[in-house]
């Protein structure tokens, strides 16, 4: 809520923002959780152990990047037709991207050092991830949105 409301003026300006705004963090929550869940697995089963967290965490990047260009292009075409603002719809590419590369940072980086703590992975990290893609992809999205269009 804290980072929602220091850019109230820019939601006043461009009330599309309020409606855009948890597509960013809903699609970045998702991603987050389903890297949070294969590396889980992956702790759970032995079959990886922390010191090969940077590569996973290098494969991930590039498949949020990947995912963030197509589903961001997608994304913001739609905001495009809806709302007429071709600059809309590539803060909304740029925002989704940047959104999916933090949830595939958070999304390795939360169970790994969760494992490295001796704590569960499993315990936890969703609400973690959550905190990180929701309040990350607000600001990303809204910072962005301040910077390129008003």
């Amino acid at each position: 809520s804290r980072v929602i409301g220091a850019f109230e003026h820019s939601i006043a300006q461009l009330v599309a923002l309020a409606a855009l705004m948890p597509i960013v963090a809903g699609i970045g929550g998702n991603s987050g959780n389903q890297t949070i869940t294969m590396i889980v697995r992956a702790l759970a089963m032995g079959q990886m152990r922390t010191g090969q967290a940077s590569r996973l965490w290098r494969k991930e990047i590039g498949v949020s990047i990947i995912n963030g260009m197509i589903w961001g292009s997608v994304i913001g075409v739609i905001a495009w037709l809806l709302y007429g603002s071709a600059s809309l719809g590539l803060v909304m590419l740029a925002a989704m991207t940047l959104n999916l590369m933090l949830a595939a940072t958070m999304g390795v980086l939360i169970p790994t050092l969760m494992q490295k703590l001796g704590k569960d992975p499993a315990l936890g990290s969703s609400v973690l991830i959550t905190a990180c893609t929701d309040s990350g992809g607000f600001l990303i999205f809204l910072g962005l949105a301040t910077v390129f269009l008003l």
